[in-house]
């Protein structure tokens, strides 16, 4: 099949990934990269989550949480990852029509779930920290799970409708996508189909289900900081700073390199496709280390894990 022909998108099969284009040398050093950062998310995530599980002392709201979070990062990084890295080693560099679908499927599904979870965990600094005497209360198990539950329902009907749209429009010009991955940008950039539902679909999906969790995590902080404002010492105020500083910086970097992709003129594709890392590999890489470097019950979960595996050895 060439990378030309005309027909609807029944007519192709697959497409052609192009990824970076650097020399051929590079791919070499390309997948090494992907490679070691990859494992590295597999191992942060993974160990996190298996802290979390073994350590009853965790078995709090946040790091209820944070467990979803670790599992979230590690499935939308599986979802692209392993297929960028075979076909920096292909000649052939191609994904099949339903396995471009699938990837974009569950890119979108976990993270626009991530972003509803970020929220929920928003929402649990600003109960610990402006009610912390109704703080069990509010942050039931019951609440968790329906929070947890509900960013994954929210994910899910993102995720169908954005694929619905996206893979019903006509492939006339290319099956050529400039990117390492099926992004919902360069799908529809060798679309030539009247794109008008896809935006309308997007905007929607903006208003409706992305904004509203970016409001939770603003008017959350806003609470936040003026209550931490009012603590009179300087120390009580540090202390609870740090409560959510980790939190602050997941957020930061998840949202602060996926508004540079896609509410950014896409003049430079190369620079948005480098961008794209950071939130598919390297955000799922740094958060368990930011949790864990600065979270003082994880340490110490993890001393008593290493202590109990060394006695029994």
């Amino acid at each position: 099949m060439g990378d030309k022909g005309a027909g609807n998108h029944s007519d192709v099969t697959d497409f052609i990934l192009v990824g970076f284009r650097v020399c051929p040398e590079l791919h070499t050093l390309l997948f090494l990269l992907f490679l070691l950062v990859y494992g590295m998310v597999l191992l942060g995530n993974i160990s996190m989550i298996g802290i979390i599980v073994a350590d009853s002392q965790l078995n709090t709201p946040m790091y209820f949480f944070l467990g979803n979070l670790s599992f979230i990062d590690l499935s939308y990084s599986t979802a692209i990852a392993p297929k960028a890295m075979v076909n920096f080693m292909s000649e052939k560099k191609t994904i099949s029509f339903v396995g471009c679908a699938a990837q974009f499927f569950f890119f979108a599904l976990f993270i626009v779930t991530e972003g509803f979870v970020l929220a929920a965990m928003a929402y649990d600094r600003f109960i610990a920290i402006c009610n912390p005497l109704l703080y069990s209360v509010h942050m039931s198990r019951r609440l968790c799970t329906q929070l947890v539950a509900g960013s994954y329902f929210c994910g899910w009907i993102s995720s169908i409708l954005q694929v619905s749209v996206t893979f019903s429009v006509s492939f006339c010009a290319s099956r050529v996508i400039d990117h390492f991955y099926c992004d919902s940008y360069q799908i529809e950039k060798i679309s030539c189909s009247n794109l008008f539902v896809n935006k309308m679909v997007s905007l929607s999906l903006a208003a409706c289900i992305i904004l509203p969790s970016i409001v939770v995590i603003i008017i959350s902080y806003m609470y936040i900081v003026t209550t931490v404002l009012k603590i009179p010492s300087s120390e009580g105020r540090k202390r609870a700073f740090s409560t959510c500083s980790s939190h602050l910086g997941v957020v930061s970097l998840l949202y602060g390199t996926v508004s540079f992709v896609y509410l950014t003129r896409p003049d430079n594709p190369e620079l948005r496709k480098v961008v794209s890392v950071f939130y598919i590999l390297v955000t799922p890489m740094l958060n368990p280390l930011i949790y864990s470097l600065r979270n003082k019950d994880v340490k110490q979960a993890l001393r008593k894990i290493l202590w109990k595996k060394k006695a029994l050895s």
